[in-house]
């Protein structure tokens, strides 16, 4: 086999010469269109929840449904070097979940003075959630009835208690 140059002059032609050769229908045809995209089911990206209180607005809404998506690693190491959280460690976790939070009720611009807003039940809630579906893939929980003792999962993800 022998080995060519390309350079931007003769690219052209090699891609001429080297182009398979179409059949007289096909040349005439317009160029197909691109396959639309494959979407990859098998690995859930983004988690809905529900807070517990809710987030309440500047204009006195409350925001209760809303999604995480998974954290990367950019995500978990960012804070780490952010001033806030080397004055206080205690901040680091404002910080990731403010990263991985998608959208709080119609708020899609969630940012770290949106989660010192919320009230500190939801932001346990959170830190949970986050440790629920980044550690171990889920949003289940083992929960024990406390009149029965009886074992059974629930779905952190949304719905009020009794629901389905």
């Amino acid at each position: 086999m022998k080995r060519r140059t390309v350079t931007a002059g003769n690219l052209d032609e090699i891609l001429a010469m080297t182009a398979p050769a179409q059949a007289p229908e096909q040349a005439a045809a317009p160029p197909a269109a691109a396959p639309p995209p494959r979407e990859d089911h098998g690995l859930r990206t983004e988690f809905e929840f529900e807070l517990p209180r809710g987030y309440v607005d500047e204009a006195g809404t409350v925001h209760r449904h809303g999604a995480m998506r998974l954290a990367t690693a950019r995500d978990e190491l960012r804070p780490q070097i952010d001033l806030r959280v080397k004055e206080n460690p205690a901040y680091l976790s404002v910080v990731l979940l403010s990263q991985v939070i998608t959208r709080i009720g119609a708020i899609t611009d969630v940012h770290a003075g949106v989660v010192e807003r919320m009230y500190a039940t939801d932001v346990a809630f959170l830190q949970d959630f986050y440790r629920r579906v980044n550690s171990e893939g889920h949003t289940r929980a083992a929960v024990t009835c406390p009149h029965c003792e009886g074992g059974f999962e629930v779905d952190l993800s949304g719905g009020r208690l009794g629901e389905s």
